[in-house]
């Protein structure tokens, strides 16, 4: 049902997957002229143009996924999403302002100095030009339609990775298949990223403990083949799913290791990743922190504050 085009991306993760079926396209990829090159070289092979794209739809409000729908939809195609990835697609800017303005404070008091705070919450400004803001057409959640050919394309919330994630699933026979994004990947673990609270919430999300929920839920569906935002598809999901899990447990067991009297998030990301680069500080920290909070919501740990700095102990 879905043709894959192989996008190129300046980010470390590398190309992202682009899906094309009748006039409908998954995860354009980022705004640059080598991933549009890339995008109308795959319509053309096609007997394409970009006015011909009717539908664009987004599976998570990330640079590399949802960067050329802008473009797309000046060409006249209508842009879906959910309403949380269409929150944050309206206005990127402003998202990554809230960003920076927690994780800042945030970094800092899980045991981060300033100077390098500031740093990692204003590495990410270099992503805004990939990802020029655009409006949702058309918003989605979980259960709704889309269709495509005739053919329904169903949409289904999954968490851990991205706010607003969805997963797309459609059928090839009778197998069930489904478009995932970044939240199940071949080869690679995807990052439990940090997230902000959401607008009027003080309580930031837990990515991590969400992220291990909705995995035992979607092993449990038993789907025959996922179409992933990188890398190849995957085809044994369950067995791939049942992976992950295991190297989130392994990780978790290690990160309790680690905490062998008071420790901070910045003291167990260099345990586990040592001299990282500043540019991997943000992924490193929502290892380190999802990890934490599995321990916490299992009653392994507790945190507390010292002298404004946010410690965890064995409980």
């Amino acid at each position: 049902m879905f043709t894959r085009f192989s996008i190129p991306t300046p980010f470390r993760v590398g190309a992202v997957n682009a899906y094309l079926s009748g006039r409908t396209v998954v995860d354009p990829g980022p705004d640059s002229e080598e991933a549009w090159a890339a995008l109308l070289d795959g319509f053309d092979e096609h007997g394409m143009t970009p006015n011909e794209v009717e539908q664009v739809v987004v599976t998570h409000p990330h640079p590399d996924h949802f960067g050329l729908a802008a473009r797309l939809q000046a060409e006249g195609a209508t842009v879906i999403a959910s309403p949380e990835a269409a929150r944050i697609m309206a206005d990127f800017p402003g998202e990554l302002e809230h960003e920076q303005t927690f994780f800042a404070d945030f970094f800092e008091r899980n045991g981060m100095s300033n100077a390098t705070a500031n740093a990692v919450v204003n590495l990410p400004e270099s992503f805004l030009s990939y990802a020029p803001s655009v409006e949702t057409d058309h918003e989605v959640g979980g259960g709704d339609q889309i269709e495509i050919n005739g053919e329904p394309l169903v949409a289904h919330r999954v968490t851990g990775h991205a706010i607003g994630e969805l997963i797309f699933e459609f059928t090839e026979g009778d197998e069930r298949h489904a478009i995932v994004g970044d939240n199940v990947l071949n080869e690679i673990t995807p990052n439990p990223l940090l997230q902000p609270p959401e607008p009027d919430e003080d309580e930031r999300p837990r990515p991590l403990p969400a992220f291990n929920d909705s995995l035992r839920a979607l092993k449990a569906e038993q789907y025959d083949r996922f179409l992933p935002g990188h890398r190849t598809t995957i085809e044994n999901p369950s067995e791939r799913i049942q992976e992950m899990l295991d190297a989130h447990d392994a990780r978790t067991k290690k990160v309790y290791g680690l905490v062998d009297g008071p420790t901070t998030a910045v003291e167990i990301m260099h345990e586990l990743f040592g001299d990282l680069p500043v540019t991997e500080f943000f992924p490193g920290m929502s290892e380190a922190v999802g990890h934490l909070d599995v321990l916490e919501a299992r009653g392994k740990v507790r945190q507390h504050e010292n002298g404004g700095v946010i410690v965890y102990e064995r409980t």
